[in-house]
Parts: structure tokens; C-alpha cells; sequence
């Protein structure tokens, strides 16, 4: 008696939302379609294995482009194609940073020059370390206090938020600023605390900016390494030498690539997509080539299980996510320019971890069109709807007044390798990717269906 009410809830919930027993039947085929025939995983392994590490700019990133293309094209996208794009070039080269203590002797420490940032020249550049806190305490530095010194940025990733991207977002600051808030106040470079969760010595990269500051380097270091540099400031004074070549090497034309099933209904347009470009440590596993694999798994699963999609369905693998943002901010410039109705656009870039749900930027109606649906997607994992905010890469079409929204993956282990040498295959588990897969395919099927 108990099932058979308890059924009869759910089929009554399911019409109250104005959702079908057909709706719950297309979700469990896609669910098994991806979980016994993807190819989500096995391309992840293609992709990281084969190509590697894909910064904007170099050779592995345009091997990617092909890669992308062919797999789209054996997805069985009706067109694919490439879309121009202007992206900066940053090249890392040879660094080391070395400290020692008043007649020690020179230690090497593990670290990593930040994204975009300029470097030495090849030349040794050296000067006593001060430590801040925060930056309410290096505002209190005077210039002169500043001055021909390293400034040691020591701000912890916290730990006290159960989201953590929460965390990152308030530890991004020091990264992105550290070095122009140091050159205007005369020292000569910057060392970050590494955006880390975990409690290692591995050294987290990622972008920074200098505004109208003078260019001048800036590396980060793991967290034991900091906690150790911090118990060493405490009782003496320490000095740092950088020897670094990174450096912007001007622009080149590169590319987005683009595929897509033409709508039956109407040629309005759903995006799904990621972002190709990974750093240029590690295998960009996580960060981006999950989302990139996930992607084309919804296309893939549309055609696999003969879905006739209302609208046109696109994936979109942005160039130059990580040091520039050129690809999403190209793909809205030419969505602009062509007048092209785009219905809503869905990015994985969070990581390929188990989804716990989809993160919703748009008006409060379909906020709450879609949220109704969330009975449909509980028995696969994913409940979470609260979040209000989407990919970087779609933001240009947020900023145009389409509804955007991005996969919520469990991020408790995100941070751990986030722009690291750790973002490998190894740390992507199958099942966890094919279920974000799943999730996405069942959300643009809906959106295709009701929109």
C-alpha cells in the first residue's frame, strides 16, 4: 500500500509541474544510454594522454582544435566548424625561486610564476621577504616600507565554507592583484599563497592582472611551503631570488571550434560547451576537459537515441578561457552581430566530479519553470538549483539578457589540483563524468522541449 501511494505522489507531482511520465521515461533512456555507451571518459583519456596540457597559443592547444573538430564530427553533428579568434600568447620558460636566512645557505622552493605574468629576463632578481596577512595589512604598508622588497602575500584558501568555490572567490583577489599592488608601492615582485584546499606542497597557478601598474613578476607556492616560510619570518629575516623567463609574447589567430544539430522546429539556439584551453601544468583533466567531453556526449546522445530536437542544439569549445576569456567573448560579439536568438546556454567547467545539480542566471520565471522540474532529475543526484551564477565563458550572453546556467559538480576535491600539476586523467573517475554528462543531456532536452 505504502508503494503504490507513494507512486501515486510522485505521478501527481510530476503533472502538478507540468511535467510527463514521458519525461521521466526519456531521462532513464538517456541515463542508460550514457552510462553503458558514452565516450565521455575515453575521449577525456584521448584528450589528456595524447594532446596534454592545451595553453592558448601553443602547439598542444592547436592539436586540440583538430581533436575537437573530429570528435564533433563523429558525434554526428549536422555542421562543424571553426571560429576565429585572437588570443594573447604567454609562454612560461625556465623559473626557479630560491630563499635563505642570514650566512645560510640558498633553498629551492616548488613553485609556479603566475599566468600572464612577467618575468625576470632571465635574470636573478632578489630582496628581503615581507609577510601580510591580508590586504587591509599591506594597505598599512607604507611605500617606503615596500620598497626594493618581495612582498609575501599569505592569505589561506578558507576552510570554513562547505561551498568552495565560495572560498576561491575570496582568495582569488590576492592572485589577481598581488603583483600590481606590490609595484605601486615600489618592491619587486610578489609571492602568493597558492587557491588551495588541500594541505600539500603543490603550487597553483592561474591568472592575474596589472591594470596601468608596472609589470613585475609574480609566483605562487603550496601551502606547506607558505606555512614553513611563515614560521621562518617570525624569527629572522629571509631573502628570496627569482630567476623566471615567462612573458607575453604578443597575439596569433586561433580558434574556437563549434558543432551543432540543426533544430526540426526552428533554428533558435541552445548552448552547451567548455572550454579546450587548459594551463600548462598538468593534463587539464578537470579543468577543462571534462566540460569539453561532456559536451559533445549531448550531442552524441541526441543523435544515439534518435531525439528530434526542437531547436538547434551547439556545442561550443571556447578558446583562451584561462589567461583571456577571447573565445566566449568572440562567440558573443558574433551571436550579436548576426542577430542570432539564442534560447539559453548551459557551460561545464567546474570540474568532472559527481553533479549535484545546475546553477541558474536568468529571470525569476524560469528560474522557477526549471527548478519545478527538479523531481525529474532527484533519482540521478542532482538537487541543488539554488546557485545564481554561470560559466565565464557564456557571461557575454548572460550580459545580452539570454538565461545561462552551469553544471554544480561536487567541488570538495575541485581545489585540491585546480591549475596544477595534479589536473590529470587519473583524477577523473568514470562514473562521476558520464552522470555530469547525463545531467546536462537531460536539462538541454528539457529546455528543447518547453522553450
Amino acid at each position: 500500500m505504502k508503494k503504490i501511494l507513494s507512486a501515486a505522489v510522485v505521478f501527481l507531482s510530476l503533472n502538478l509541474f507540468g511535467q510527463t511520465k514521458e519525461d521521466s521515461i526519456q531521462f532513464s533512456r538517456i541515463s542508460t544510454e550514457i552510462l553503458n555507451k558514452g565516450k565521455s571518459y575515453n575521449e577525456l583519456r584521448d584528450l589528456t594522454k595524447n594532446i596534454g596540457h592545451r595553453l592558448s597559443g601553443s602547439e598542444a592547444y592547436e592539436k586540440s582544435v583538430k581533436w575537437a573538430e573530429q570528435k564533433l564530427k563523429e558525434a554526428g553533428a549536422d555542421k562543424v566548424w571553426l571560429q576565429e579568434v585572437m588570443i594573447p600568447v604567454w609562454e612560461r620558460g625556465k623559473e626557479s625561486l630560491k630563499i635563505k636566512a642570514q650566512n645560510g645557505k640558498w633553498k629551492t622552493l616548488k613553485m609556479l610564476s603566475l599566468g600572464n605574468s612577467e618575468g625576470t629576463k632571465g635574470k636573478d632578481v632578489s630582496g628581503e621577504i615581507i609577510m601580510v596577512k591580508s590586504l587591509a595589512e599591506y594597505d598599512k604598508l607604507s611605500p617606503e616600507q615596500v620598497k626594493d622588497k618581495i612582498v609575501f602575500f599569505n592569505y589561506p584558501f578558507s576552510q570554513s565554507y562547505v561551498q568552495t568555490f565560495k572560498a576561491y572567490s575570496d582568495a582569488a583577489v590576492y592572485r589577481s592583484t598581488a603583483a600590481a599592488l606590490t609595484a605601486k608601492k615600489g618592491g619587486k615582485f610578489a609571492i602568493v599563497r597558492s587557491l588551495s584546499s588541500a594541505f600539500d606542497d603543490v603550487p597553483h597557478t592561474g591568472a592575474m592582472r596589472y591594470g596601468d601598474s608596472d609589470k613585475i613578476p609574480a609566483v605562487s607556492i603550496g601551502n606547506t611551503t607558505a606555512d614553513e616560510l611563515e614560521l621562518l619570518l617570525k624569527s629572522q629575516k629571509i631573502t628570496a631570488k627569482l630567476n623566471s623567463n615567462c612573458g607575453m609574447k604578443g597575439e596569433k589567430l586561433s580558434h574556437s571550434v563549434i558543432g551543432e544539430i540543426t533544430g526540426n522546429k526552428d533554428k533558435s539556439v541552445i548552448v552547451v560547451g567548455g572550454h579546450l584551453d587548459s594551463w600548462d601544468v598538468g593534463e587539464g583533466a578537470h579543468d577543462d576537459g571534462a566540460g569539453i567531453v561532456q559536451s559533445i556526449e549531448v550531442l552524441r546522445t541526441f543523435k544515439n537515441l534518435g531525439i528530434k530536437n526542437n531547436h538547434t542544439i551547439r556545442v561550443v569549445c571556447f578558446a583562451n578561457e584561462e589567461n583571456g576569456v577571447k573565445g566566449g567573448q568572440q562567440y558573443g560579439k558574433t551571436v550579436k552581430e548576426n542577430n542570432e536568438k539564442h534560447l539559453f546556454a548551459l557551460e561545464s567547467d567546474a570540474g568532472g566530479f559527481s553533479p549535484r545539480g545546475i546553477a541558474l542566471e536568468m529571470d525569476d520565471d524560469k528560474i522557477k519553470q526549471i527548478t519545478s522540474w527538479s523531481p525529474l532529475f532527484l533519482p540521478y543526484g542532482a538537487y541543488d538549483f539554488d546557485g545564481r551564477y554561470s560559466g565565464t565563458d557564456i557571461y557575454p550572453l548572460k550580459d545580452m539578457g539570454i538565461p545561462t546556467a552551469e553544471l554544480v559538480p561536487d567541488s570538495q576535491r575541485y581545489f585540491d589540483i585546480h591549475h596544477t600539476e595534479e589536473d590529470t586523467f587519473e583524477k577523473v573517475n568514470r562514473r562521476e563524468l558520464l552522470l555530469g554528462a547525463t545531467i546536462m543531456t537531460q536539462m538541454i532536452y528539457m529546455i528543447d522541449k518547453n522553450w
